[in-house]
């Protein structure tokens, strides 16, 4: 696979997302995916993803960065956002923070075979 075909690829998958269109997910992610070493499946994975946007409901990932080698493709991901709640152990509860993801993804064939994700935490704990 190109890089041209991987970044389409990639590009339609964060689409995906933000559309939240979870039928179209299983054509994008592996059905045995590892999310940071751990085997999630698909469903576990959707699963992640669906409460992701329960907590945060204007969710819209950003790309800022993306480098692809194929078959992997690092990625910053900007969000700029408001989640209802606690978000990972923080007190948000409804105010706007920023922060990004640095995200790196293996992909077998077209479809996303594992990644890896590093949220920075502590851009939002300061913004509280």
């Amino acid at each position: 696979m190109t890089r041209n075909e991987l970044r389409t690829i990639y590009c339609r998958y964060i689409d995906c997302l933000n559309r939240q269109d979870w039928d179209e997910l299983g054509e994008l992610v592996d059905d045995d995916v590892h999310y940071n070493g751990i085997r999630v499946g698909l469903d576990g994975y959707r699963s992640v993803l669906e409460g992701d946007f329960r907590a945060i409901p204007d969710l819209r990932f950003q790309i800022d960065l993306l480098i692809c080698d194929p078959p992997r493709i690092a990625s910053r991901l900007h969000f700029d956002c408001t989640p209802v709640g606690t978000l990972f152990d923080l007190p948000v509860n409804g105010r706007r923070v920023q922060f990004d993801e640095n995200v790196f993804y293996e992909f077998a064939g077209a479809r996303i075979e594992r990644v890896w994700s590093i949220i920075d935490k502590a851009a939002i704990a300061g913004q509280l």
